[in-house]
């Protein structure tokens, strides 16, 4: 039975895995196709560490590579499995952890279930499916002459935290930011460069959008999220004439 309920819980964390991507040119592939149609890979530029074990992938040790099941960017020692693929003629090939459980039913001696996913530890796919915003921004430095670029996310069941991912496809953010109590500042528009900044006491944070329209949006959101408004409907209601 206990043997059971690992492979149902399995299959639930790998379908809401493969529906949580967001990126239209990524379809993500049904559970019952798995192993039967080809899916279609994530690009290699959506993501900078593995979309399994989330370490980083760097070009000597931890390269990348792709599972033949469910496309994922994942690294050689997530993808040391073999599974025989329908849509390949029934070959083995090279499959992420999480297939291989759940083409064959075998188990692995190591086992991550169980472990608690700490607040950076959602997938950007995942937030950015329920998020009140979320877009690639540029988050500047102390000097303000170079910065990161990365993807940035206000999820809905976490509105008061802006998550920072460094790709789109990202299994777990490198950082957040708690937004309560910041200041939202404007600034002035510098060598086309939409910029504005979240300030609180010595701390700020200084961030350049792709476009004014985009920067307004942001501003608003965490706006509200540094007021600690979390329902959309609450500052209609607390809004006077």
């Amino acid at each position: 039975q206990d043997a059971i309920d690992r492979k149902e819980k399995r299959s639930e964390t790998f379908k809401t895995a493969v529906h949580g991507l967001v990126e239209t040119d990524t379809p993500a592939l049904k559970t019952e196709e798995l192993g039967r149609r080809a899916p279609q890979w994530v690009r290699d530029n959506l993501v900078t560490m593995c979309m399994r074990c989330k370490e980083p992938f760097n070009a000597i040790t931890r390269r990348r590579h792709h599972c033949r099941a469910c496309g994922y960017v994942v690294c050689a020692r997530c993808s040391d499995y073999k599974a025989e693929l329908q849509y390949d003629g029934n070959r083995p090939n090279r499959v992420c952890q999480e297939c291989f459980i759940f083409l064959t039913g075998h188990t692995v001696l190591e086992d991550r279930e169980g472990k608690h996913r700490g607040i950076l530890e959602k997938g950007a796919a995942e937030v950015s499916s329920r998020s009140l915003l979320c877009s690639s921004l540029q988050l500047l430095d102390k000097n303000g002459k170079g910065g990161t670029r990365g993807w940035f996310v206000i999820p809905q069941d976490d509105p008061l935290v802006l998550y920072i991912y460094a790709a789109p496809q990202d299994v777990r953010a490198h950082t957040s930011i708690p937004l309560l109590g910041y200041q939202v500042r404007d600034m002035p528009q510098s060598e086309s460069r939409h910029l504005f900044q979240l300030a609180q006491s010595r701390q700020v944070f200084t961030f350049v959008a792709d476009t004014e329209e985009l920067k307004q949006r942001w501003m608003k959101a965490m706006a509200r999220s540094a007021a600690g408004i979390t329902d959309p409907e609450e500052e209609e209601e607390g809004a006077g004439p």
